[in-house]
């Protein structure tokens, strides 16, 4: 089994700087997985690029660091089945950075930058998978087909980006707020107590609070509401309360 052993110590300690930098800040749609035990074998989870036939699929790969890294070049390999012209059937990448163009001072950074880019734009010239390759180069649309499939079996789904419940609730008090203040052009006011006659009474008033009434309870008969008038009142210095403490929320953010 490798281990740090099988590097030079300049080399590990090349390494543990450059993965400590890509955990802390991770290349845009790149995720590196650190075994601090085995810097020989860098493990990365790629997203597929929007516009793609990769979008929505995170794919596992792997670079395989030889004993005279860097001046050898790593190799690269998709472990997630991928429909690829660059990419072999048992996930052998080909790019020139990882051959011909490899420099030694080129870091892990840059190789997986190269290796995102390839979902990009594929090289069908240099294919090592010819389906893919001369698919792509005759039929783009069939190419894109095959490749999606592939991405919905064997990759893994990514996770949808979403806002929290906070902040969803803060912009809706905000939104209530604003509209109170702009139909008056005043501080908002608190809901008007309910009538005691089956007949309510139209009021600029209750006009200028329409945003608030429309989510109190619907009037009921007026015996009802003479019985409940207490409770009604109470209600009223509720919701009031409920406003203060909307204006405080909004001043704090």
């Amino acid at each position: 089994m490798a281990t740090n052993e099988n590097l030079p110590p300049n080399v590990i300690k090349q390494l543990a700087k450059e993965l400590k930098n890509l955990d802390e800040t991770p290349p845009d749609g790149i995720k590196v997985v650190v075994n601090d035990d085995d810097f020989s074998t860098i493990y990365a989870d790629i997203e597929g690029p929007a516009g793609t036939p990769y979008e929505n699929g995170v794919f596992r790969m792997k670079l395989l660091l030889s004993h005279d890294f860097p001046q050898s070049p790593p190799k690269g390999y998709f472990l997630t089945k991928i429909f690829h012209p660059n990419i072999a059937t048992n996930g052998e990448i080909c790019v020139n950075t990882l051959k011909k163009d490899w420099n030694p001072s080129l870091g892990l950074r840059h190789v997986l930058l190269v290796v995102r880019c390839l979902l990009i734009e594929p090289f069908p010239e240099s294919a090592l998978n010819e389906q893919a390759g001369k698919m792509l180069l005759e039929n783009y649309e069939e190419y894109a087909r095959h490749a999606r499939l592939y991405t919905g079996i064997h990759a893994v789904r990514s996770k949808p980006k979403v806002k929290t419940g906070a902040i969803c609730v803060s912009t809706t008090a905000l939104n209530v707020d604003q509209r109170s203040t702009e139909s008056s052009g005043k501080e908002p006011l608190p809901p008007t107590p309910l009538c005691t006659s089956s007949k309510v009474p139209v009021t600029n008033t209750q006009d200028q609070n329409a945003s608030i009434n429309h989510m109190e309870e619907p009037v009921i008969g007026a015996s009802a509401i003479q019985k409940k008038e207490g409770l009604a009142v109470k209600a009223v210095q509720i919701d009031k309360k409920r406003i203060d403490a909307r204006k405080k929320s909004l001043k704090r953010l």
